[in-house]
């Protein structure tokens, strides 16, 4: 900043501090909404993420981000013309690192509920799936809620399914057991520590089910719906034009078959829902 000044300065040596100021606001202010939403040069947004949601959100060898939210995401801050900065966070602090403008928004297969949208906004919505309770193949618990009575059932904290469990399951003697992460979850259910885990449905299936660590588990009882409205990027209260700008940014990708290319990497079916 202070050389910064000092070149300004000379460039225009008749200016006062304060009029230089004023000018250095208006000039930012005009690169900022040249471009709509976003500066005319790539702007940086940086998006919060937990890597510990296969094949949503993972992190490769290298310590590098991917998964179909990050293909999303990278695509989206292309179209609005922003550079995206994935940000690693456990999923329970990511709508305070949001208000606390740690990050920009959250990318992190984070639902549209309504307790959500009292504190952040949300962008339109990018995909949608059922939830699911896995367990060992043979498991009584597939004979319903009388069955998880006095069970162990873990969830990763923060997220929906904890929030469905504790209102729906823990009233009826159920033990709900929260996790930072979504792979100490299949840590726990893999050595015995639970007798069952409750998340998302392909999350569970491609992230778990399909791999060694999930040999001997299936899925147990019906489809379940949390009532969300599916995922979607979640956003500061007075972050209105960037929505505008990213919704925009989605509903072109559906129409121009972007999206349809980016799933069909990770799925055999359009993850958009309903």
């Amino acid at each position: 900043m202070r050389a910064g000044g000092i070149a300004f300065a000379g460039i225009f040596p008749h200016l006062s501090l304060r009029p230089m100021k004023t000018l250095l606001m208006i000039l930012s202010a005009a690169l900022t909404f040249s471009g709509g939403a976003f500066a005319a040069d790539a702007t940086t947004l940086r998006l919060g993420i937990d890597p510990s949601y296969p094949p949503m959100d993972a992190k490769a060898p290298d310590g590098s981000f991917k998964g179909f939210d990050v293909d999303l995401g990278n695509e989206i801050c292309r179209r609005i013309n922003a550079h995206c900065q994935w940000v690693e966070l456990e999923f329970a602090g990511m709508i305070p690192a949001l208000q606390a403008r740690k990050i920009d928004a959250i990318l992190s297969s984070m639902a549209i509920t309504g307790k959500r949208e009292q504190q952040i906004l949300f962008s339109s919505k990018l995909f949608q799936f059922k939830s699911r309770l896995v367990a060992r193949q043979g498991s009584p618990l597939a004979g319903g809620v009388n069955a998880l009575a006095g069970k162990q059932i873990g969830v990763q904290s923060g997220t929906q399914f904890e929030a469905y469990a504790l209102k729906n399951w823990a009233p009826q003697g159920v033990h709900v057991v929260p996790y930072k992460g979504q792979d100490e979850v299949f840590a726990d259910l893999e050595n015995g520590r639970l007798d069952g885990a409750l998340l998302g449905s392909v999350e569970a299936d491609i992230g778990f089910l399909r791999t060694p660590a999930g040999k001997g588990f299936a899925f147990v009882g019906e489809p379940l719906s949390m009532g969300d409205r599916g995922v979607g990027i979640g956003l500061r209260k007075d972050e209105t034009s960037v929505q505008a700008s990213i919704n925009a940014a989605i509903a072109a990708m559906r129409q121009d078959g972007t999206y349809a290319r980016i799933a069909k990497k990770y799925f055999d079916f359009d993850p958009y829902g309903n």
